[in-house]
């Protein structure tokens, strides 16, 4: 009896499992069918779709490219991101779009704008008129030329001189001063002045003016060293006393703003100081022997000739190129 019960279950497993096979078997080949009829139909459809588009026909075969999956959606501006995630799930953006809304944005945008008139490698040209700011006794005003060379766009080196000796100017209110109360101070005139100077460009930008034009400027500072001839006025003991001009080392120091009317021509203002040891006439005069030179003159003075220098810039070449990076 045992026997015949371990025979049966025997018999029943051996039944079993090649059913069980052959389900799997089946199952698979099932899904291969089914996996090559979804890539048959896709297929089919895009090339629906492609000659739908090509040939510009509504009819029929606009309605099979309106049959793939999606295409109806995104022509109505919906599921398109959709049908991307069902094509390829890699390409799909995983993104929390309430998370990112919230996320605070600390992006920095940088809006960068050609310079408007390049400097470098360019000569300025700059005529000019100065006149005197701090000397209430007798007036310098000059004309003047500086000559630049810009070695980068911020940093030029270059000359400039004043030619004073026509135009200096004794206060009239001095002179009444000398004569009436027999009171007066040592004056000098100038006849020249030249220097070797270095400009420095440390701002520029633009303003707007005379309703919507823009107005380009730049800001610089200037120094150098070089030569100033004077000569004293002789005031004290005119009717013996005669000087002669005499150079003497200078330095000067300034400030000026340019205002650009193209990318050649600008108008200029200017302060510029200038620095030097002068010679004074001697207030004594030495009645035993007034024709002395030596006894003309007393210690010598520092002395500031602040001036003010307005006029134009001319940059040569007119045209510049700009060098994009590669």
């Amino acid at each position: 009896m045992k026997k015949l019960r371990v025979g049966l279950l025997v018999a029943a497993a051996l039944g079993i499992l090649p059913a069980q096979a052959f389900a799997q078997v089946k199952v698979k080949a099932k899904a291969a069918a089914q996996a090559d009829a979804d890539t048959a139909e896709a297929d089919a459809s895009a090339d629906a779709a492609g000659e739908a588009g090509a040939e510009g026909e509504t009819g029929a075969e606009g309605e099979a490219a309106g049959e793939v999956p999606g295409a109806e959606a995104g022509a109505e501006g919906e599921g398109g991101l959709e049908d991307i995630c069902k094509i390829d799930p890699a390409a799909c953006p995983n993104l929390d779009m309430d998370k990112e809304a919230a996320r605070d944005i600390k992006e920095e945008i940088y809006a960068m704008q050609q310079i408007f008139a390049l400097r470098v490698r360019r000569f300025e040209l700059n005529p000019y008129w100065s006149f005197t700011l701090n000397d209430q006794f007798v007036s310098h005003p000059a004309p003047g030329l500086a000559i630049n060379y810009y070695i980068t766009n911020v940093l030029a080196v270059g000359v400039n001189g004043n030619y004073y000796r026509p135009f200096n100017v004794d206060s009239e209110f001095n002179a009444q001063v000398r004569r009436a109360a027999r009171i007066a101070v040592p004056l000098t005139e100038y006849d020249w002045s030249a220097a070797l100077n270095f400009t420095y460009v440390p701002a520029y930008g633009k303003f707007a003016g005379f309703g919507d034009f823009i107005f380009h400027y730049d800001a610089y500072i200037v120094g150098g060293v070089g030569a100033i001839s004077t000569r004293p006025i002789a005031v004290i003991d005119p009717d013996n006393r005669n000087f002669e001009f005499e150079p003497k080392l200078a330095f000067n120091a300034g400030i000026g703003l340019r205002i650009f009317f193209n990318r050649w021509f600008a108008a200029m203002l200017e302060v510029r100081d200038y620095i030097f040891n002068d010679k004074l006439e001697n207030l004594q005069i030495d009645q035993n022997n007034p024709t002395d030179k030596n006894t003309w003159t007393d210690e010598t003075s520092l002395t500031n000739n602040v001036q003010a220098q307005l006029g134009v810039s001319i940059f040569l070449p007119f045209s510049f190129d700009y060098r994009l990076p590669k």
